[in-house]
């Protein structure tokens, strides 16, 4: 069974309201959450000696997830990824979100799900967060009911996310963790081994929007099929990262997504999820300019993150899969992240 012990995280400037820290205590893992963003601010898994590391890159302070900073374990939404332009039309009428990513809207806008106070609920083996998004928020139509629901059982942290929308509108609900399973402020993510299981991936344009097509991974720098060892394979096919969509089975059903192993302390995460992609990120654009806990920076690389949600830009993309929630309609997925050693 799974503790959950509850705590003040930090107060948010001129009387915003208390972040509460919620820590889930399993034999296998312990996994600190905030009330703001619904943030993973840790993760402490054991190695192959039973040696407990933290493997996601955040802040020990609340003062770091106020900062600009790139959505460190934080639920992003009301739609995750990017919208090409920040904008979209819905029943013959055209919506204009904030643009705050080159050209494009990303990750729900200049103040999205991982820029506000969630109320919480404590459960048996975990924590519930809920919010209402109002009518127009950052410029989606229509109220938005939220509930993201964290829970632990041994080496696996469930994410649940549900929500139940007034008017007809997009959502796309994920967790932006960074890991790095030597460790968070280890230097980089190149001995990993990364396998996804995807027979298709999206190719996008300079801005990192989709160009529509759903292209096959075989013969490419995107066939992640078989495990591959991640710096190796970046000088293989001489390419700067990854930040892109792979495209899993189409089932609504719980299925794997993908596994990373590190060999060095033998930490093993497998992904499972309801959802019908995963955006695989290298961690392109950290500079070593934020400071986060323990004294790390954080360089370009020195974090993975395994983004399971819709297509990006699905609003735009008629062949893609519906990303549109309706009144009535429940949106509802889950992912899972499960440890282990090898």
């Amino acid at each position: 069974m799974a503790s959950v012990t509850r705590a003040v995280f930090g107060d948010l400037p001129s009387g915003a309201g208390t972040v509460e820290k919620f820590q889930l205590q399993s034999d296998l893992l312990k996994v600190d959450i905030i009330s703001w963003g619904c943030t993973i601010t840790a993760l402490e898994v054991k190695d192959r000696q039973g040696r407990a590391s933290d493997v996601v890159l955040g802040f020990a302070e609340l003062e770091g997830y106020l900062q600009k900073q790139p959505y460190f374990g934080a639920v992003v939404g009301r739609v995750a990824n990017r919208i090409a332009k920040g904008t979209f039309t819905l029943d013959g009428k055209e919506y204009k979100l904030p643009i705050n990513n080159g050209p494009n809207s990303l990750h729900g806008g200049v103040r999205g799900f991982d820029k506000v106070l969630w109320t919480p609920q404590v459960l048996s083996n975990g924590v519930q967060f809920s919010r209402v998004s109002p009518d127009g928020e950052e410029g989606y139509p229509g109220e938005l009911k939220v509930w993201v629901t964290y829970t632990l059982d041994g080496g696996e942290l469930m994410i649940n996310y549900r929500a139940q929308a007034s008017r007809t509108t997009p959502v796309n609900l994920t967790n932006h963790s960074y890991f790095n399973l030597a460790g968070q402020g280890s230097p980089n993510i190149y001995d990993h081994e990364i396998t996804i299981e995807a027979d298709a991936f999206l190719p996008v344009d300079e801005t990192l929007i989709p160009t529509g097509e759903v292209a096959p991974v075989q013969g490419t720098a995107f066939d992640l099929r078989k495990p591959v060892e991640l710096g190796k394979h970046l000088q293989e096919f001489r390419i700067n990262g990854f930040d892109h969509n792979f495209c899993l089975k189409g089932s609504k059903e719980k299925h794997f997504c993908a596994r990373v192993c590190h060999a060095g302390s033998g930490r093993v995460l497998e992904v499972y999820t309801t959802q019908p992609g995963v955006q695989f990120y290298t961690g392109s654009f950290l500079d070593g300019t934020l400071q986060g806990k323990r004294g790390a920076v954080y360089p370009k690389h020195s974090g993975f993150c395994l983004e399971t949600q819709n297509w990006p830009d699905a609003v735009n993309q008629p062949h893609f899969p519906p990303v549109l929630l309706r009144p009535g309609e429940e949106y509802d997925h889950t992912t899972w992240f499960k440890f282990s050693v090898a």
